[in-house]
């Protein structure tokens, strides 16, 4: 059990940095909730300012994420070939360089062909490169201003990167679009371009492509993005689009067919595992990986 972000509380389950470890969500009255489905889009419409659940803390590698085909969406660990997932350290970049995480009732459908970059979405709600200056827990959901967009190629799939600050930094409102990040943090664009360019090689990987040639999309064109991705979401819930795998329990969402009761989501986190103290995080997770850019 922690503490409770705007309203919202985590409940964590087994051992964090094990295959079981599951992190459920809780509402102001705690309810259990799905972080994914129930969460609001919007902490304010008319200021475009977004909800967005943290997923990994900067400077943290354990790659976690809201679990897209578990019943309530829980936080989970990735996992790769029976193994848990943490992302490399490619020098000079220790773990992920900002708070990471999703804007909740969004969904990159895979069905869709984004019309800017020509591939399909990668199934996922979409993702959030917060750069403010508080490294921000696990499950927090906090309120973000959104500045930009950097539209990265992974595998073949679109997945849109956004780029935002929590409106609680004490500099948030010199913050308004993606050029102010530029004049308030020289080199860190670059640096979260080479960050998401190179991630993926030490594992073997070639390096990730970007569309608009790795350029920043500003705010407006962000905002667009991350409307038309609620709007396949909001299909998805609605069963007008199938999701394949994804699961659709909700508590709140009144017209989806996939709306449940509390008595069944208490049931799925009751199934769980009791929390247990974390594993230790493997010793090569904080290696160093050099390597020459081309």
């Amino acid at each position: 059990e922690r503490g409770t972000m705007a309203g919202y509380s985590v409940e964590e389950r087994a051992a964090p940095h094990s295959l079981e470890y599951r992190l459920f969500f809780k509402d102001a009255a705690g309810r259990y909730i799905s972080p994914f489905h129930d969460i609001p889009i919007y902490a304010d419409a008319g200021k475009n300012v977004f909800n967005m659940v943290v997923e990994v803390p900067r400077w943290t590698n354990a790659k976690m994420e809201i679990a897209t085909k578990d019943p309530l969406n829980p936080i989970k660990q990735d996992v790769k070939k029976g193994k848990l997932r943490y992302v490399a350290n490619v020098f000079p970049h220790k773990g992920y360089i900002w708070n990471y995480g999703a804007i909740p009732q969004t969904w990159e459908d895979p069905g869709h062909k984004d019309e800017n970059t020509g591939c399909h979405g990668d199934n996922d709600p979409i993702d959030v490169c917060e750069i403010g200056s508080k490294v921000c827990s696990r499950g927090e959901v906090i309120k973000v201003k959104v500045l930009g967009t950097l539209a990265l190629i992974d595998e073949g799939e679109t997945d849109w990167k956004i780029i935002a600050i929590n409106v609680e930094d004490p500099e948030a409102a010199s913050y308004n679009d993606i050029d102010d990040v530029r004049r308030m943090k020289p080199g860190y664009l670059e640096a979260t371009v080479d960050w998401f360019r190179r991630y993926k090689v030490p594992d073997g990987k070639p390096e990730n492509q970007f569309a608009f040639n790795g350029e920043f999309k500003d705010k407006d064109f962000a905002v667009n993005v991350i409307e038309s991705t609620h709007k396949h979401w909001k299909a998805l819930i609605a069963k007008k689009t199938d999701g394949g795998e994804i699961n659709c329990t909700n508590l709140t969402v009144s017209d989806s067919p996939f709306c449940s009761s509390q008595e069944c989501a208490k049931a799925t986190v009751d199934a769980a595992p009791p929390y247990k103290a974390a594993n230790p995080v493997p010793p090569e997770v904080n290696k160093w990986f050099y390597y020459q850019q081309n």
